[in-house]
C-alpha cells in the first residue's frame, strides 16, 4: 500500500531528472510503500520515454561525485548493489496541461498522488538514501509538515550567483526538501498557481498552513544535496523578475513576509534609482550642479553595492566585470519588477 508519494516537477532536463530519480529509487524505505510522480511541465516525449524505460537501474558515477555532502557520497559510493527493478518504487508520469509553472506542476503531482504524505523535491536535487525515512519519521503528534536539511555545495571561491543560490539551504520548507500531509495541502487548495516562477510558491504554502495553526517539525537527517548549476554571464539581471512575486507573497502574508523573509525594504535600491532620476532631471532642466551631485551619489552607492557583492566571492577579472555591469543595472530593474508586481497584484509594496 502506498504511504508516501514523492512529487518531482520537471521541465526539459532529462539528464538532471535521471540523476534525481536514480537517488529516489535507492531510498532506504520499503519500495512498496512509496511512489515517485514526475510532473512534466513540458509534457515532452523525451521525459515520458525516460520514465517508461525506468532509466534508474544504475547509479550514475556523477551522482557519487557531488561535493559537500559526505553522507550522500558515502551512501551512493557504498558497495551496496542497486535495488533490482522488481524492488523499485512505482514511477508515474503526469503531463502538465493548462496553467504552467512549478506551482501548477506540483499541484498536478500531488493531486494524482495516492500517498497520505506528499514529499517534494526538485529534478536537479539528489536526496540522500535515508531522506525519505527521516522525513516520514518526523510525522508524529499532529505534525502536518516537515522540512529537511538542504545542502548546497560551494566551491572555495564562489560567484555571487552561487553564494545567493546557497541561501536555499537556510530556508524553511523549500520545495527541494519538504513533506506535507496530503489532506492538509488539499484543505487549502494546494499551491497558488499565480506564482508562475520557482519563487515564493513554497513560502506561500507554508505561510498559509502556519496561519491555520498547523504544527511543523524539522528533520535534519532528511538530507537533500542541491548542486549549483552553471549560470550564464549576467544571470542576476533576469532573476530580478522574481521580485514581482515578492509583492504577491507580501499581499497574502504581510506579517510573515516581514518576519521571515525581508524585514527591511531595500532602500539602497530606491536611493540609487532616485539618484538616477535627480541626475536626469538636473541635466534636462538646466541644473547641472544637481545633476553632478546626483551622479556622485549614484556612483558612491553603486560602488558600495558592487563591493558588497564581491565580498567573499570570486575576484577573477570576468566575475569582477560581471559584478560591475550587473550592479549598475540591478537596482532599476529590481524596482521595476517590484512596482510591476505591486500594480499587478494590487498591493502597496516597497
Amino acid at each position: 500500500m502506498i504511504r508516501v508519494s514523492i512529487v518531482v516537477p520537471t521541465f526539459k532536463r532529462p539528464e538532471l531528472l535521471s540523476r534525481c530519480l536514480t537517488a529516489l529509487s535507492q531510498q532506504d524505505f520499503d519500495p512498496r510503500a512509496y511512489e515517485v510522480i514526475i510532473a512534466d511541465d513540458a509534457a515532452s516525449d523525451e521525459t515520458k520515454q525516460l520514465i517508461e524505460n525506468k532509466l534508474v537501474a544504475e547509479i550514475p558515477e556523477k551522482v557519487a561525485q557531488v561535493q559537500g555532502c559526505r553522507s550522500t557520497q558515502e551512501s551512493l559510493e557504498s558497495n551496496s548493489p542497486p535495488l533490482p527493478r522488481s524492488a523499485s518504487p512505482v514511477f508515474r508520469y503526469v503531463p502538465v496541461t493548462g496553467t504552467h509553472g512549478p506551482a501548477a506542476a506540483r499541484n498536478a503531482g500531488w493531486r494524482a498522488a495516492g500517498g497520505e504524505i506528499i514529499a517534494f523535491t526538485d529534478d536537479d536535487c539528489i536526496p540522500d538514501r535515508t531522506w525519505l525515512k527521516a522525513g516520514v519519521s518526523a510525522f508524529a503528534d499532529g505534525v502536518v509538515g516537515v522540512w529537511g536539511r538542504t545542502i548546497v555545495p560551494l566551491p572555495d571561491n564562489p560567484t555571487d550567483y552561487a553564494l545567493n543560490a546557497a541561501r536555499l539551504g537556510l530556508g524553511e520548507f523549500v520545495t527541494a526538501n519538504c513533506f506535507y500531509r496530503r489532506d492538509a495541502i488539499a484543505a487549502i487548495g494546494g499551491f497558488d498557481e499565480r506564482f508562475t516562477a520557482a519563487w515564493r510558491e513554497d513560502s506561500d504554502l507554508f505561510f498559509t498552513l502556519l496561519e491555520h495553526g498547523s504544527k511543523f517539525a524539522y528533520a535534519p537527517d532528511a538530507v537533500v544535496v542541491h548542486p549549483i548549476r552553471k549560470a550564464p554571464w549576467g544571470v542576476s539581471l533576469s532573476q530580478q523578475r522574481k521580485a514581482m512575486f515578492n509583492a504577491l507573497l507580501y499581499k497574502k502574508h504581510p506579517n510573515l513576509y516581514r518576519e521571515k523573509l525581508q524585514p527591511v525594504t531595500p532602500w539602497h535600491y530606491y536611493c540609487i534609482v532616485a539618484a538616477i532620476g535627480v541626475a536626469l532631471w538636473g541635466e534636462f532642466s538646466g541644473h547641472p550642479y544637481f545633476a553632478l551631485a546626483a551622479i556622485g551619489v549614484w556612483i558612491a552607492l553603486t560602488a558600495h553595492f558592487c563591493k558588497r557583492r564581491l565580498h567573499q566571492t570570486s575576484h577573477t577579472p570576468e566575475h569582477i566585470a560581471e559584478m560591475i555591469y550587473t550592479s549598475i543595472l540591478i537596482p532599476p530593474i529590481s524596482i521595476f519588477w517590484r512596482v510591476w508586481g505591486a500594480l499587478k497584484f494590487g498591493v502597496f509594496f516597497l
